[in-house]
């Protein structure tokens, strides 16, 4: 299996390569329905944050720390500019890099995102001392139109709620509004209209301080990947599209 830096990913396709990043506690596997459906438009590349699934530990304290680590990835796999895909906290990340290194960043395709985060502290402390009812809570939160994912997505997440609580730690706080109003760079928010922790309306004001497009899917919850892959997909690709490579 391929990996640069300690950081696991799989690739598929060829032409422009986008990054795709995976939100809290999850894994390149939350991509993988998209990965045949992007593999005709893009270098389709969805990785392993460093501390989850099949990269090396330890995970990073700050979003921007992971976002140093993408860049670093951007290096080894000798790719000088990417688009980069995010799902929440993964969407987050992406604008980190952006920020940091928006030479590196060919355009930004933000799902389930916004701005800034904020995690209950009751979702915190019920990861620490009791994490089966926690995340059947949160998946409940993340899945509010599809009960049948629910139940894969819990017993994901408990194969590793500590590294999910530290991902949650990572994001509580973090607020990059400031910092956005003099990135130029083309960008999709894609939101689902039933999402729950990114609602639509952090969707609305991201769209407004990237100038960005917006696509809103609904009957779709905070997962749109796994949720509508074909759906998410074709937005994604024919968005893609426009970039020109």
């Amino acid at each position: 299996m391929p990996r640069a830096n300690g950081i696991f990913y799989a690739e598929r396709g060829a032409g422009p390569p986008l990054l795709c990043i995976h939100g809290a506690g999850g894994t390149h596997r939350h991509w993988g329905g998209l990965l045949a459906g992007l593999a005709a438009t893009a270098r389709v590349i969805a990785l392993d944050l460093p501390g989850h699934d099949r990269s090396a530990p330890p995970g990073r304290a700050t979003l921007a720390a992971y976002a140093a680590d993408l860049a670093a990835l951007l290096d080894a796999l000798d790719i000088e500019r990417a688009s980069v895909a995010g799902h929440s906290m993964g969407a987050a990340v992406a604008l980190e890099l952006a920020v940091a290194a928006p030479g590196r960043v060919a355009g930004l395709a933000l799902v389930g995102a916004a701005a800034r985060l904020r995690v209950a502290q009751a979702l915190l402390d019920g990861l620490a001392a009791a994490p089966a009812p926690a995340i059947e809570q949160l998946v409940a939160t993340m899945y509010p139109t599809a009960p049948q994912l629910r139940a894969p997505a819990a017993a994901e997440y408990m194969r590793w709620p500590a590294t999910l609580r530290a991902d949650f730690l990572a994001c509580d706080g973090w607020d990059i509004r400031a910092r956005l109003p003099g990135l130029r760079l083309p960008a999709l928010v894609l939101c689902g209209e039933a999402d729950q922790l990114t609602p639509p309306k952090l969707a609305r004001e991201l769209q407004a301080l990237l100038g960005a497009e917006l696509a809103m899917l609904p009957g779709v919850g905070h997962v749109p990947m796994i949720e509508a892959p074909e759906t998410t997909a074709h937005a994604l690709s024919g968005w893609l599209a426009t970039l020109g490579g």
